[in-house]
């Protein structure tokens, strides 16, 4: 099998997976799709030969991204013209594909999905890679550029904000 073919087969074995975070993390279907295409962009021109572990170096990598994405709308003060509600995961009229229904399963709430728009990225991406994905805390410190224990720190704060114990400070 020539490398392109490999790469292209270990990338989609993933593609659901990645797809699945980056829609956590946007509430996004469409910038989802954008963050995985941005995702095998960097696969294919990385070399990951000493890479153990690809579906982790792919979630971190689909994560920087989300986060870059994330911070771009807070940095552009993008405002949506309404409540911003994440689109929903619907099924076609002929029957729900694999693809979609894996999604659907894999989909937090829309309603969390509105609480997790209320989080700094740095939050909302220690809270979903922790509490949804399992990621342990010595890896997503640094993605998102912290130590373990401020990972830890974010994850905690943002759980609370989630359950509503904390509100979100106004900025102004």
């Amino acid at each position: 099998m020539g490398g392109n073919a490999f790469l292209a087969e270990t990338f989609e074995a993933h593609r659901g997976h990645l797809r699945a975070v980056a829609y956590r993390m946007l509430g996004s279907l469409s910038e989802a799709d954008d963050a995985v295409q941005e995702a095998w962009l960097r696969f294919s021109r990385s070399d990951t030969s000493e890479v153990t572990n690809l579906g982790g170096w792919l979630t971190s990598v689909v994560g920087r991204v989300c986060l870059d994405m994330l911070r771009t709308r807070t940095a552009r003060r993008e405002e949506p013209l309404g409540a911003h509600v994440p689109d929903p995961v619907l099924s076609g009229a002929g029957g729900v594909d694999p693809e979609d229904q894996a999604l659907l399963a894999d989909s937090v709430g829309l309603a969390l999905l509105v609480v997790l728009e209320a989080l700094a990225p740095a939050e909302r991406l220690a809270f979903v890679l922790h509490d949804l994905f399992g990621v342990p805390f010595d890896e997503i410190a640094p993605i998102v550029g912290r130590t373990p224990a401020a990972a830890r720190q974010l994850a905690s704060r943002a759980r609370r904000r989630v359950r509503g114990a904390a509100p979100v400070p106004d900025p102004d």
